[in-house]
Order: C-alpha cells, then sequence, then structure tokens
C-alpha cells in the first residue's frame, strides 16, 4: 500500500495513470504528453510499474504500458475506512427510511369511525 500512496502522490505519475484510463500506451506517446525529459518520465513509468499500477509488455520496438487498479483497492479501503462521516450518513439515511416507512404505513392503516385504529392494527403496533 505503502508503495501505491508513494506513486500516485506524484502529479505527473497521475497523470500519465490517467492518460493510461483512456487506452494502452507507448513510451514514447506517453513522453510527449509532457515537458519533462524523456529519462524523467521513463522513471516516472519505473516507480508505477514497481507499484503495480502499471503493465507493460514489448510490441515489436516499443514498450507498450496499461494500467492495473488493483493495487489501489487496499488503499481505497484504507481511505475508505477513515471516512466515518460517510458511514454515520449510511445509517442516518436508512432510519430516515425506516421512519418514513413507518409513517407511511401508519397513514395507511384502517382506522374505526372514531379515527382510531383498529384493535388488530394496534396490536400488530405494539
Amino acid at each position: 500500500m505503502d508503495a501505491v500512496a508513494h506513486a500516485i502522490a506524484d502529479p505527473v505519475r497521475r497523470e500519465i495513470l490517467e492518460a493510461l484510463r483512456e487506452r494502452p500506451l507507448a513510451a514514447g506517446d506517453i513522453a510527449a504528453r509532457f515537458t519533462v525529459s524523456r529519462p524523467a518520465i521513463s522513471r516516472h513509468l519505473r516507480v508505477l510499474r514497481e507499484s503495480g499500477l502499471v503493465v507493460d509488455r514489448i510490441d515489436g520496438r516499443h514498450r507498450v504500458y496499461s494500467i492495473d487498479t488493483g493495487p489501489l483497492g487496499p488503499l481505497v479501503a484504507w481511505i475508505t475506512g477513515l471516512d466515518r462521516a460517510g458511514a454515520w450518513e449510511r445509517r442516518l439515511d436508512a432510519l430516515d427510511t425506516e421512519v418514513r416507512r413507518t409513517r407511511r404505513d401508519r397513514r395507511a392503516a384502517p382506522t374505526d369511525r372514531s379515527g382510531r385504529r383498529t384493535t388488530a392494527d394496534q396490536e400488530e403496533i405494539a
């Protein structure tokens, strides 16, 4: 997880990943998108490859890179686990749904002439 976090910490590497999200690219095509030197792009690609975020294959005289999002899973899970607000929000949404359902069911329950619920309905509610 640390290698993945380190790899995505750099904005150039994040841009490379975004470019690879569209389609696999040759190293030269990746380098052409940036103003930094080709050796610098090569180092960025090495970091991404060593973290497992990209895989490469040889296609003739070209090295073609594609993205592998699998290594992001543990990092995403860890970040999601930090989001306590999100967990509480889901719980409160579920509670709101139950309150609304209960109110709807009570409005739909049959009543006698005086407006009180019938005995059978009172037993179900209790």
